[in-house]
């Protein structure tokens, strides 16, 4: 994440733009930006509801994100929400996909805590 945050600043929009995602940060970030949304976009979360135009407000005092759309319009989205199709079918990274829960979720391998 730390290109898009680099470019969001270089462009002089450090304090105007907010970076939102369901991704990753390894720390090197700059300006507002939130990762680690759960539950995921894969998983049907909200910010993948989320649309080009769609205002989003965040309240660092509050530790609140909201977008500003309306139940109903989140709603009627979610119907039309296409499942999520993984790109990588094979391999540890799809043992990955198939395992390990959101971050809301800890993270961590589903059925885990049935093991011990």
């Amino acid at each position: 994440m730390l290109n898009p945050t680099s470019s969001i600043v270089g462009r002089g929009l450090g304090r105007d733009v907010g970076l939102i995602t369901d991704g990753r940060f390894s720390g090197a970030t700059r300006g507002i930006a939130v990762g680690h949304i759960s539950p995921e976009a894969a998983e049907g979360g909200t910010i993948a509801l989320v649309k080009n135009g769609d205002q989003i407000t965040i309240d660092l005092k509050n530790h609140d994100i909201s977008v500003d759309v309306s139940d109903e319009e989140l709603a009627e989205r979610r119907k039309h929400l296409p499942k999520f199709e993984p790109k990588v079918r094979s391999g540890y990274l799809a043992r990955y996909q198939a395992l390990v829960t959101s971050a809301n979720t800890g993270g961590v391998m589903k059925g885990y805590d049935e093991l011990f």
